[in-house]
């Protein structure tokens, strides 16, 4: 009876230390990003340092057959267009239903344009941007994980994103000052980072990490991570 005790402990031990699981899903089906790569390389460096696992694929089987349930959060990093047909779009629903997290990474707003549920889940679609430049941002919540590091205002540059059908159900973490910058759509309300609970999940997005370089800034990586960890509540 001792035994078979040790041997339960060790087992509950071993598992309640497992390494969270992230897949880190690229799919394009519009524009493809060139820091793609660069973002899967960041991202799985971000994992090794902070003890969760990485999977990476652009291969949308992998929402079917229950394999969702693997993962501790997904990451649609710079998908573009359609890229779910009607079965993995249910099975990826589910998965967020049953409680799953979901971190979109700058043109997750440019996916899934028809699909209703998701433009509420990643919370505004991509309309249009100007140049790639510098711009400024205003930290609107210092106490997130994805922004507690940041000043106020952060100048970063990157390609902004003017969008449309923005939720009202958003936690807005960084705003826009579109004074900072030319292009902007807008206005007075332009949230580049925000998070939300929904429909039993949570998710993050930001709308940064269109350029390669993006990845090896240390503010951007620690944004991009702080948002990985409140998706794994960490």
């Amino acid at each position: 009876m001792k035994s078979i005790l040790i041997v339960l402990i060790a087992f509950f031990s071993l598992t309640s230390h497992a390494a969270d699981r992230v897949l880190v899903f690229s799919k394009t089906e519009g524009f493809r990003h060139k820091s793609i790569e660069t973002g899967v390389k960041a991202i799985q460096a971000l994992g090794l340092e902070n003890k969760f696992k990485v999977t990476h694929s652009e291969d949308s089987k992998v929402f079917l057959d229950k394999k969702l349930k693997r993962y501790d959060l997904i990451i649609f990093l710079n998908t573009t267009g359609d890229i779910l047909n009607s079965e993995e779009e249910q099975a990826f629903k589910k998965y967020i239903n049953n409680g799953g997290s979901f971190l979109g990474v700058h043109a997750a707003t440019d996916t899934e344009f028809e699909w209703e549920w998701y433009g509420k889940l990643v919370g505004a679609y991509f309309i249009n941007h100007p140049k790639q430049q510098q711009a400024s941002m205003v930290v609107n919540d210092s106490k997130h994980q994805a922004t507690k590091h940041l000043p106020s205002p952060w100048s970063h540059y990157d390609e902004w994103y003017n969008f449309k059908d923005i939720s009202s159900d958003i936690h807005v973490l960084l705003t826009l000052d579109e004074s900072s910058y030319e292009g902007g759509k807008n206005k007075d309300f332009h949230p580049i980072a925000w998070c939300q609970e929904f429909d039993g999940g949570k998710m993050f997005y930001t709308g940064m990490g269109h350029t390669e370089e993006s990845y090896a800034n240390p503010e951007f990586r620690q944004h991009l991570l702080g948002g990985i960890l409140y998706c794994l509540d960490k």
